[in-house]
């Protein structure tokens, strides 16, 4: 137990707020603030403060489960019974099946070293290409959309310091008042400074409440809205002719497909008036600075890519990229999701954030692991249709720190697709609803029992330590890898110290995009423990050799991007022609209504953590649909009432929230909850064709009066999952069916 305040940071969200923890009275842990830490100097929302309740084992797995072939119930068992069902498994799969019939399937809260660990012992351990993460259902039309402009992706191309001095922010579907709270000063001291925040968002947040300009458009229609106002930009002659022509390219196409979207015809789609429309232009041009920044809102749309990349185009016409407090970022959702998908555990990359097809990136990534390049296996299934295929070409799964039961879309055929597997083996923190359903569980630790790296949402590498010793009978993750690796033939190659992963990171990043060759954790140890922002190329320090004059080269890493070029081979941005198009399920007689989700200030993704929490529960004890005055009025909806909401997917039942911070065409729920308050019972599977996104922020939805859950399909089963009992025969029916 921790004597003293080790310095570490929240498990939540890519904030990656700094904390202290020191021993509590009666033998606990204590959150202390760390008002150094310059992203949320101190401050910390009611989840990082409680965090600490999640190392009771009251709440949390403490011993390996292997379920009875016998009783289908799942019973204690040793860890070498765990690790050597797992193997058997794994290994009866690839021999009769091929080495793609073995899925891996990450998350964004793994640490850097747990992610590159588990994309290494994907591609060689078990040779599969079939591995992606939860990610995919967080930033990733934002990380393509930036790719295909800029030549990187990284969350923000500057900190956060430079946000409050900035001359206007638009903030484009996110909600951080209730996802990040400590990042919502910066806004606050946008405004205190001069500048003026729009906030565009169907709902009135309460991020909207402190914005000097709500735009409130249907959901699904932001690709619209960004269009129309670069129709606007280029009408008024307000472009940066300039900055055009030195610093980017495509401009004359993009500029054509924009001004097919008039002002008039993007307050037909969208439902923002046109004078809203131009003061928007007008504040955005003005000041002398400006940025966009978006998040879930744009982004998980099956034209996300194409959604983000309008807003891109803003800021390029504008000037408003590449240079000082000026630019375009994407809030990152996951705690490590910058991290998580740079090293390798996303299907068509390598570390490094290489690309899986280039063969200069696996030659060098090979020789870094020990293997000819001819074995790695090629790209793989996005998140959402590896797990469609479960079942079919994949028979066993491997799964780390993700709960799909509850956070994929079309949830109830993600759960049925998981109980068809010929194997399921899930390590985690807490016996989530995913768990629920494997054949073996691993217990694992968790944040403050564990080292580890994570980069957070401004591309900044911090380091998290150790501050209290796991549970007896808790392993960490790269322990579960080695293990399995050693039955697998691969022990020596797996590493279970996560310093030492972490170098041989450093050496498979070295020269790629995301380039941690000059961090070490001896730099993240140093001062306040700040972080370094990569990229940072490996110094002439480290590689033996010294300037001249004998002053050692160390690279200061890089916290602003695109200063003097992009990182494109030619140095300049590309805009990138699109146009507005319809969500994949538009309403209509049958399903009338708009269904958008999000999260809740205490609550957090799929609720398997912080739902244990007492606190955060009596501050959201549930589920709940938000229904405008006008709608409720209409269906005969009272406040506190059960309502049923109904897509062609499945069905939800919560109490209604009757609020006018919603626009009368457009329910709310949020995405916390299994049961029948699922709310991705409802959502639609349409994938972004670029980033393969699925479409979580926009479906047809009908609200009908609540009826009794049956058992046949509209519950969801609370049990240990019986997947023993239903290969003999006595499956139960798959939960939330519509």
């Amino acid at each position: 137990m921790a004597t003293a305040v080790t310095a570490t940071h929240c498990p939540y969200c890519a904030l990656q707020c700094g904390m202290g923890l020191t021993a509590g009275t009666g033998g606990g842990v204590e959150v202390v603030e760390r008002a150094a830490f310059p992203v949320n100097r101190g401050a910390l929302c009611g989840k990082g403060r409680t965090a600490p309740a999640l190392l009771s084992s009251r709440v949390r797995l403490t011993e390996p489960l292997v379920r009875s072939h016998a009783t289908g119930k799942l019973a204690p068992a040793t860890w070498e019974e765990a690790l050597d069902r797992i193997a058997d498994e794994l290994s009866r799969a690839r021999a009769e099946h091929g080495a793609d019939s073995c899925g891996v399937f990450g998350g964004g809260g793994l640490t850097n070293e747990k992610a590159y660990a588990l994309g290494k012992f994907a591609r060689v351990a078990l040779g599969t290409s079939q591995i992606d993460y939860n990610g995919r259902f967080c930033m990733s039309s934002a990380a393509a959309a930036g790719q295909r402009a800029f030549g990187l992706d990284r969350g923000l191309p500057f900190p956060l310091e430079d946000i409050p001095r900035t001359g206007c922010v638009i903030l484009v579907g996110s909600n951080l008042a209730e996802t990040m709270p400590p990042a919502l000063r910066y806004l606050t001291e946008l405004r205190e400074n001069g500048g003026t925040l729009i906030v565009v968002d169907p709902r009135r947040t309460r991020t909207a409440e402190q914005a000097d300009l709500h735009l409130a458009p249907r959901p699904g229609t932001d690709l619209a809205l960004a269009l129309g106002l670069l129709h606007l930009v280029v009408a008024g002659g307000r472009t940066d002719e300039a900055f055009i022509e030195e610093r980017t390219t495509g401009w004359e196409e993009a500029r054509a497909a924009a001004m097919a979207h008039w002002p008039e015809l993007v307050e037909r789609i969208t439902g923002v008036p046109v004078p809203q429309l131009r003061e928007t232009v007008r504040m955005f041009c003005d000041a002398k600075a400006a940025m966009v920044l978006t998040a879930r809102g744009p982004e998980q749309q099956s034209k996300g890519t194409d959604t983000v990349g309008a807003w891109i185009n803003l800021c390029l016409a504008t000037g408003r990229a590449g240079r000082p407090l000026s630019g375009y970022g994407c809030l990152t959702g996951q705690g490590n999701g910058q991290g998580g998908r740079e090293h390798g555990q996303k299907a068509d990359q390598l570390p490094g954030y290489r690309k899986l097809t280039d063969p200069a990136a696996r030659a060098h990534v090979a020789e870094v692991w020990g293997v000819d390049p001819d074995t790695l296996p090629g790209p793989g299934r996005s998140a959402y249709e590896l797990l469609d295929a479960l079942g079919g070409d994949i028979r066993t799964l491997l799964l780390m720190g993700s709960n799909p039961v509850v956070s994929a879309p079309r949830a109830a055929h993600v759960e049925e697709r998981l109980r068809s597997l010929d194997f399921l083996a899930v390590a985690d923190v807490v016996l989530s609803e995913t768990a629920e359903l494997a054949d073996v569980v691993l217990p694992v630790t968790q944040w403050a029992e564990e080292t580890g790296t994570v980069t957070n949402l401004e591309g900044r590498v911090l380091l998290r330590r150790r501050a209290v010793s796991a549970p007896d009978g808790v392993r960490s993750d790269l322990e579960v890898l080695h293990g399995l690796a050693a039955r697998l033939g691969h022990g020596k190659k797996f590493p279970t110290d996560p310093r030492e992963v972490f170098e041989e990171l450093r050496r498979a990043s070295a020269g790629g995009a995301a380039d941690y060759s000059g961090i070490s954790y001896e730099r993240l140890r140093e001062g306040e423990g700040e972080g370094v922002f990569w990229p940072c190329p490996r110094g002439d320090v480290e590689a033996g050799g010294e300037e001249a004059g004998g002053e050692a080269a160390v690279h200061p890493g890089t916290p602003r991007l695109f200063l003097d070029r992009f990182a494109t081979e030619d140095g300049r941005a590309r805009f990138v022609p699109v146009v507005h198009r319809p969500a994949a399920e538009e309403p209509d007689a049958e399903y009338p209504v708009l269904l958008t989700t999000g999260r809740v200030l205490a609550q957090y993704q799929s609720g398997a953590q912080t739902r244990r929490v007492d606190e955060l529960n009596s501050a959201a004890p549930g589920p709940f649909v938000e229904v405008h005055p006008r709608l409720a009025a209409r269906l005969g909806i009272a406040e506190g009432e059960a309502v049923a909401v109904v897509s062609r997917r499945g069905r939800a039942v919560a109490p209604a929230r009757v609020t006018s911070s919603i626009r009368p065409d457009t329910v709310f729920m949020p995405f916390h909850w299994a049961g029948e308050g699922r709310a991705n019972s409802l959502t639609h599977p349409a994938l972004d064709p670029v980033s393969r996104m699925p479409e979580f922020k926009v479906c047809a939805v009908r609200l009908e009066p609540a009826e009794p859950m049956t058992t046949d399909g509209d519950r969801v089963l609370n049990t240990d999952g019986d997947r023993g009992r239903a290969r003999a025969g006595a499956r139960p029916g798959p939960s939330g069916q519509g």
